[in-house]
């Protein structure tokens, strides 16, 4: 069933229109239980959108194993999605940093209050991204600290191959997530894959886990497939790397594996004399879980994460 979650003027006759796909078990009793799944957030993250589809067509090839509410919102930033920018364009806003908005604000605050309200009293929530178009990222979860006790379970169960425990960098307070979990609502933000990208193998990695997810809270009595048990980590595990000189990033290593102290994580290039400008020197041991994509960087760009302690070293 699709719904209109909200619908905004914009000029020349024209309409910004955020959608929802509501799935309904065939006989309700009025004691379902919901979850929710959105994306689009940022336009120019794709991920989300293969597993919205996955999720939708595997419901309804066996609707009778259904026995909830499932909201799917695949694109809550309609306008950055069909420009490819990661803000809402025009406006030149970051969509997940104005919740949990104001009814009575500006055309930015008032979708965001209205995509809280149609969410509320939901039985979870699960935010999916990817990364930009700079840093590629494995299937993660991440998590603060303040809600670790009633989300780690959930995060057990979304197939990932890791949960970052974060409270400086994870979830800003001007999120969804963060506002939804502040508001009564467990939230989950994942991350995967890179910016303006569909990694196929990634998306049905998370479907798989959200027919777990689905299953543990009744809303799903259907078979599910097994599920890896994901790396949790908190701050004090993770390295990040940054680049000390400016150029073109060329990787010696691959993502997701593993590096020891002293491997070489790639060179920074100078095209035009022929020369390495900095050799980047892993400073410990672990698994590379975020690596650059896009080659062109400068001082302070990041180059990778590695969580320490999980090599082979």
């Amino acid at each position: 069933m699709i719904k209109d979650v909200i619908s905004v003027g914009l000029p020349v006759a024209e309409s910004m229109d955020i959608k929802k796909n509501r799935l309904l078990p065939l006989t309700l009793t009025g004691k379902e239980k919901r979850i929710c799944i959105v994306t689009g957030i940022h336009g120019d993250e794709l991920e989300g959108q293969f597993v919205c589809y996955e999720l939708i067509r595997k419901i309804n090839a066996n609707i009778q194993c259904l026995n909830g509410i499932v909201d799917v919102y695949p694109y809550v930033n309609p306008l950055g999605m069909e420009s490819i920018t990661r803000r809402i364009p025009t406006f030149d806003l970051d969509m997940n940093r104005n919740f949990p908005g104001n009814e009575e604000g500006d055309m930015a605050e008032c979708v965001a209050a209205t995509i809280i309200d149609d969410i509320l009293g939901c039985d979870l929530c699960i935010d999916l991204h990817a990364s930009n178009i700079f840093i590629r990222e494995i299937p993660q979860v991440r998590i603060s600290q303040d809600n670790l006790n009633t989300l780690l379970p959930y995060s057990k169960l979304l197939n990932v191959d890791f949960v970052w425990v974060n409270d400086s960098v994870t979830i800003l307070k001007s999120s969804l997530v963060h506002s939804l979990n502040s508001l009564g609502v467990p939230s989950l933000a994942v991350e995967m894959g890179v910016g303006m990208r569909l990694t196929k193998e990634y998306g049905m990695q998370l479907v798989d886990g959200l027919f777990n997810v689905m299953k543990e809270l009744g809303i799903w009595t259907g078979e599910v497939p097994p599920i890896r048990k994901p790396i949790v980590s908190t701050d004090g595990q993770v390295e990040m790397i940054h680049a000390e000189a400016s150029g073109i990033f060329v990787p010696a290593i691959s993502h997701w594996k593993g590096i020891c102290k002293g491997d070489c994580v790639g060179d920074i290039i100078d095209p035009l004399t022929g020369t390495v400008k900095e050799q980047i020197i892993a400073p410990c041991s672990g698994t590379v879980f975020t690596l650059r994509e896009y080659p062109v960087v400068y001082t302070g760009s990041l180059i990778a994460r590695i969580l320490g302690g999980t090599g082979l070293c």
